[in-house]
């Protein structure tokens, strides 16, 4: 049997090395490879899932935003408010409509709710007009007073003084205003009669002293003195006589109009001092300047008041008409075209959720608030006679329901228990 050939197996393994040598050599795994992997996988679904999200978001907007659009359009092709707010319109005062996207309540429906305060619409700070200390006081917080009741009375000792002195005085300015305008009496012009014809009679004699101790000097049987007196002694007389002459003239006569009318003026001086003397003492004592209920007591028996000063005692006490309430509210501006005034409220405090008042928009006030943006605005509320003071008070909150037109009838009536 022969050997195989030698050749055949060496060919074979030469052929195995070149296919060998031909082989592309498998690269070296890098470390962390499977980690980025992963993360990127990862990344990759939350995009996905936040872009979802997003879609999601953005159909139902669109939802809603047609849905109001569509409840819009039906309203105001339906009606309008018989309040005088028609849905969709601007402010009262004539502003053309805009389109909005938040849909107006129906008439009798809320318009607006919004909370306020509650406060009187009178508060009355009670000062006294005269200074003094105060000897009664009739006040207590609660107390319901009527107009013209005491409240306070203050020491007036010195005022009654000044009352009584110038009562006096005023008297005896006219007596003498009276005795100029009656005039003289009779009997003073009578004895002013006689004054002057005794002085004449006086005057008479001096001349014919006179006379006599001028023929004794040209005689040469009389003295120069002698004759010198008797001169001087005639002239006087003859002044007297004449002012006697005009005494009984100014007494026919009267007093001077100049004299009256000065007379009168100081009449109606003391006058006046008497009615002011009158007017401090009438302030002694302190009376309710109104009907309503005592807020706040400031004074105490004893102590002195000055109704000038800054400091201390300047008042005796607070009170307002709790029948006369007002809600103090302040309204966005981009709710102000919602109310008006006259329009329908309701009323109800916060310490009183179960009671529903019935109220009205008194007034707008005329400054808006910059700061918050909101305008302020007064509701008069309705309280019936028997809860004056009752329930509501000032400076409880509240909350205010602005309707369209009259409130649905199925609103609890004024003061009574809702439900």
């Amino acid at each position: 049997m022969s050997e195989p050939p030698v050749e055949s197996n060496t060919g074979s393994a030469d052929l195995k090395a070149k296919v060998q040598s031909l082989r592309i050599p498998t690269e070296q795994k890098r470390p962390g490879g499977s980690r980025l992997a992963w993360f990127l996988v990862w990344l990759l679904l939350g995009a996905n899932g936040y872009t979802g999200y997003r879609v999601y978001q953005l159909q139902s907007a669109a939802a809603s935003q047609a849905k109001e659009l569509a409840t819009v359009t039906t309203a105001e092709s339906t009606s309008r408010s018989p309040g005088g707010i028609e849905p969709n319109s601007g402010a009262a005062d004539g502003v053309s409509p805009q389109p909005s996207s938040t849909p107006l309540p129906a008439p009798g429906r809320i318009a607006l709710e919004s909370r306020g305060y509650i406060m009187p619409a009178k508060q009355i700070l009670v000062s006294p007009k005269v200074s003094g200390m105060i000897v009664e006081l009739n006040i207590a917080e609660g107390k319901r007073v009527t107009k013209g009741d005491v409240l306070a009375v203050i020491e007036a000792t010195e005022y009654q003084s000044e009352f009584d002195r110038q009562t006096a005085m005023l008297s005896a300015a006219h007596q003498k205003l009276l005795e100029l305008e009656t005039g003289t009496r009779p009997e003073e012009v009578s004895q002013a009669e006689a004054d002057l014809a005794q002085a004449q009679t006086q005057l008479e004699e001096d001349e014919r002293q006179y006379k006599l101790q001028l023929q004794l000097k040209k005689q040469n049987a009389g003295t120069e003195t002698a004759l010198t007196q008797a001169e001087a002694q005639f002239e006087s007389q003859k002044k007297r006589v004449e002012r006697s002459r005009l005494a009984l003239a100014l007494l026919r006569q009267g007093a001077r109009a100049e004299r009256v009318e000065i007379a009168r003026a100081e009449v109606k001086e003391v006058q006046a001092d008497l009615s002011r003397a009158a007017w401090r003492l009438g302030n002694c004592v302190i009376r309710a300047p109104i009907t309503g209920t005592i807020l706040r007591k400031n004074s105490e028996e004893g102590n002195i008041v000055n109704s000038i000063a800054f400091n201390g005692s300047f008042s005796i006490c607070e009170m307002a008409d709790l029948a006369n309430l007002e809600v103090d509210l302040k309204i966005l501006e981009s709710d102000i075209r919602k109310i008006q005034v006259g329009q329908k409220c309701s009323i109800t405090a916060e310490a009183w959720p179960g009671r529903v008042y019935e109220g009205t928009v008194d007034r707008l006030l005329p400054i808006a608030d910059r700061a918050q943006g909101a305008i302020p605005i007064r509701v008069k509320v309705k309280i019936p006679a028997d809860e004056e003071g009752v329930y509501l008070k000032p400076e409880m909150s509240a909350v205010v329901t602005f309707f369209v037109g009259e409130p649905p009838a199925e609103k609890p009536l004024v003061g009574t228990t809702a439900p």
